[in-house]
């Protein structure tokens, strides 16, 4: 299999952190308050893994998946010499295929649905859901919807295009607007409990939505084909 991310994958982290001013950073992290030690936690779609990283360093039992390989040996340099209370679990695999059902407190996807077209964002949805156990959370953070007026929503149409774009050349990620990932959340049962925004000046130009998942245990666990995306 092509690993689309093996010419951007190693500038990722640098490119986000200009792009976004290191609010991208910021934002992966923005639910990181609910960690507690010992909870399992997995990251869908790592990449570099600031975000795992700081999960593990707060006592978390963290396991990261992603189908590319540039993208985790980036990951385990960043790692590699430290030391956690629980060892990093890597997993080099097609989120899809990864069946570990209700076994998550959290479950992550930053910057990750993105990636995909909408058709397959929905199952993808479901998926991680499936993933999280009665009670627990699903994470996401990404772009936000476009608020304000009618040139504040076009100036945050527009900044979002340019990544859009941008890794469509780069990665073939696809081309879509701005996903609605609290209705599509609401849609699956989810409860969204809180969404904290990250600011490029003065909008709102990404946001961390934390979901909890319903306590009655059992919810479908589909298994999907991955139609596209890393």
């Amino acid at each position: 299999m092509i690993d689309r991310y093996r010419i951007i994958g190693p500038l990722y982290d640098f490119l986000a952190m200009i792009f976004s001013f290191g609010q991208i950073d910021k934002c992966k992290c923005g639910m990181h308050d609910r960690i507690k030690p010992d909870m399992k936690v997995l990251f869908a779609g790592v990449g570099q893994g600031i975000d795992a990283i700081e999960a593990a360093s707060l006592g978390a039992q963290v396991t990261v998946v992603d189908l590319s390989e540039t993208m985790l040996r980036v990951f385990q340099k960043r790692i590699q010499g430290r030391r956690f209370i629980h060892p990093i679990r890597a997993v080099h695999s097609d989120i899809f295929k990864f069946d570990e059902f209700e076994h998550f407190d959290m479950v992550y996807a930053n910057f990750f649905l993105n990636v995909f077209p909408r058709d397959v964002v929905t199952d993808l949805e479901e998926h991680l859901a499936s993933l999280a156990r009665p009670g627990g959370y699903v994470v996401v953070g990404d772009f936000s919807l476009p608020t304000g007026g009618l040139f504040a929503r076009f100036v945050q149409n527009v900044y979002w295009r340019i990544a859009d774009v941008l890794f469509y050349v780069m990665a073939r990620n696809a081309l879509h607007p701005v996903y609605n990932y609290p209705e599509h959340l609401r849609q699956l049962g989810l409860e969204i409990v809180e969404t904290r925004y990250f600011r490029v000046l003065f909008d709102k130009r990404y946001a961390s939505i934390l979901a909890r998942k319903n306590d009655a245990p059992g919810r479908s666990r589909k298994t999907f084909s991955l139609k596209s995306g890393k």
